[in-house]
């Protein structure tokens, strides 16, 4: 079983507005043999501020700074190598699914030294009323309380719309697939898995040996 670290991993993106379910369909295709998903907020939620890079982003969060892209691409580089190293991540056989990340443009560019980005899924939902109700009722749910402001919630879609849009100008309109997010969720499953098994490097890492 292979615990080397490549100079960039196979993924798939999954990005759009907060509410739009990216979440949710990185969690379901993680459950997916030969899928490994990683949720950077959920990578956030969890960082030890303990660590050395954990002390990194007290510093700036502290002093009321946003925290430097390039340090975010580092903390992602190093908590996916810590899980190849625990081999609950396998380069060789599974491709990364990625939600939260990157967040904007400078994040796209930087992202790219690390990954070989095979698609990206934009869960496209322009329904704006649909995003807060959905991000309420999450709130509710798991006890999010960043996502129990409406006015919280509108600034963070105002800051999807400003920066992370930017990020689909960064790679060719041929790894761009925009996926209607006001389906049912398995509507929309079916909608990525359809475009992933036609992928030629999906087709040759699934290939019996």
């Amino acid at each position: 079983m292979s615990t080397l670290r490549p100079e960039r991993y196979q993924s798939f993106i999954l990005t759009g507005a907060p509410g739009c379910g990216k979440g949710t369909q990185g969690a379901i295709l993680g459950e997916v043999p030969r899928f490994y998903h990683f949720s950077m907020g959920d990578a956030f939620r969890s960082l030890d501020t303990r660590t050395e890079i954990g002390q990194e982003f007290v510093k700036y969060s502290s002093a009321g700074q946003l925290v430097p892209d390039e340090l975010s691409i580092r903390f992602f580089r190093a908590q996916v190598d810590a899980r190849v190293k625990t081999t609950e991540f396998k380069p060789d056989i599974d491709v990364l699914v990625l939600d939260g990340i990157p967040r904007n443009r400078s994040q796209a560019e930087l992202l790219v030294e690390h990954v070989d980005v095979l698609h990206i899924f934009h869960l496209a939902c322009p329904d704006r009323e649909e995003l807060i109700t959905r991000l309420r009722k999450r709130a509710l749910k798991s006890g999010r309380l960043d996502d129990a402001s409406e006015e919280v919630i509108r600034h963070r879609i105002r800051t999807y719309e400003q920066e992370t849009k930017e990020v689909f100008d960064c790679f060719p309109g041929s790894l761009r697939t925009e996926i209607d997010a006001n389906q049912a969720p398995v509507k929309v499953l079916a909608d990525i898995l359809e475009v992933v098994v036609a992928h030629p490097e999906w087709q040759r890492m699934t290939m019996p040996l």
